[in-house]
């Protein structure tokens, strides 16, 4: 594709290939909101700053009271937000097309990376195409899935149909499993590349096992802790978690449940389960501290992309019961590090759920398996796999990138 003025395309053809990039990535969430995508972006950026790339991260301004951030290697450029209906803690980036255009035209990105599909991420896309950038998407959230818990199915196939445009204009989308590249691909998706997720193994360890957190959820050495992280809401799936937790509590009724999290479910949980340990959001060592101290981690739902807190739990030393769906079907393998149950067989996820209540020997052999499992999934490697598709990106035919590169291969 030839360039037409006024297209504002700077190419530095005369320098040599370099591997720090200027990149520039687009999310509506990153902490300190709390969420897995805000969480395992997080340690993206984190990962592409520690291999020496300029970044700039273009996000939503959370409250009044945030600031962006600035230094040699990073900068981040807040836009003006409102909060998500029904999440009011999180929040929306409005349409800002002609803005990126000023700010990628006065300094030229190598390549755009899109987090999130919101009005932000739509106008990042624009903008990106009409500069002739490279850009690349991360699908990390079932929002068409979503859709049906919160009594609006009808919204399903408009909601598929705006993401596959969304993403069917990126050079490439990054999917967490081949499960999940498998259902976009049959619902017409293209450019689809599975990149999974990592996990921080030296702070989801189980070292941070704390006996005397255990006591103040009214666990004693023997009894048997189930624990659940994550939003609590419709979408989870919590009725499974529950049922599940009554099949453990017949075979084990001293059995202590521990929720990690908040949400608009947590009202009614409480009122159904009193006797359940409502720990609220936790994070850093803390939350590392709670997984550890557990003993069971009881993931039912169906509604995610990959489930970046199984990976945690499994870190943990967590004996993991959850559907052969997502992270944990492409992660465990039932008997040996974990427990799979059917796909939305809710009577099969309890029956797995009460083979562990009470047997602590076969709860820990699984967990130490887990660990090992968790251990082989490091976010270098990740963050080596997105640099791949940047690469790729930039050598696609018709975009016009600040600067020619190609990543630096390890050496065999």
């Amino acid at each position: 594709m030839d360039a037409q003025p006024g297209d504002c395309i700077l190419v530095d053809d005369h320098l040599p290939a370099r591997r720090s990039l200027r990149v520039a990535l687009v999310t509506e969430t990153y902490p300190p909101e709390v969420n897995g995508v805000a969480a395992s972006f997080a340690r993206v950026v984190s990962g592409l700053l520690g291999r020496g790339h300029e970044l700039q991260l273009v996000r939503p301004r959370q409250d009044r009271a945030d600031t962006a951030r600035s230094d040699g290697q990073m900068a981040e450029v807040l836009m003006r937000g409102l909060p998500i209906p029904r999440y009011p803690q999180l929040k929306m980036g409005l349409p800002s097309r002609r803005a990126l255009v000023k700010l990628w035209t006065a300094r030229r990105p190598d390549v755009v990376h899109i987090v999130t599909e919101g009005p932000l991420g739509w106008s990042a896309l624009q903008a990106a195409l009409q500069m002739r950038l490279p850009v690349v998407s991360d699908f990390r959230t079932n929002f068409h899935a979503y859709s049906r818990h919160y009594g609006v199915a009808w919204l399903r196939a408009p909601i598929m149909a705006y993401l596959r445009k969304f993403h069917n204009r990126t050079a490439c989308t990054m999917v967490p499993t081949d499960e999940l590249r498998g259902e976009l691909a049959a619902a017409g998706f293209k450019g689809l590349r599975v990149v999974s997720r990592g996990v921080d193994a030296q702070l989801f360890d189980p070292r941070h096992r704390s006996d005397t957190l255990r006591a103040g959820w009214g666990a004693g050495p023997g009894t048997t802790v189930a624990l659940c992280v994550g939003r609590l809401a419709p979408e989870k799936n919590l009725g499974t978690l529950l049922a599940a937790v009554q099949a453990m509590r017949a075979e084990e009724p001293r059995l202590r449940l521990v929720l990690v999290g908040d949400g608009p479910e947590k009202a009614a949980l409480m009122q159904c389960c009193p006797d359940a340990v409502f720990a609220g959001i936790r994070r850093g060592e803390d939350l590392a501290a709670h997984y550890a101290s557990a003993d069971v981690f009881l993931f039912p739902s169906l509604t995610e992309t990959f489930g970046n807190v199984v990976l945690e739990a499994m870190a943990s030393g967590l004996a993991v019961v959850a559907y052969d769906h997502a992270a944990a079907g492409q992660l465990l393998r039932h008997g040996d590090n974990g427990l799979l149950a059917r796909r939305g067989d809710e009577p099969d996820f309890c029956r797995w759920a009460r083979r562990l209540a009470g047997d602590l020997e076969h709860t820990r052999a699984l967990g130490t398996q887990a660990r090992q499992t968790a251990l082989r999934h490091d976010w270098g490697h990740i963050v080596e796999a997105i640099e791949t598709e940047y690469a790729a990106a930039m050598a696609a035919p018709g975009v016009h990138p600040a600067l020619a590169w190609k990543p630096v291969l390890p050496a065999t």
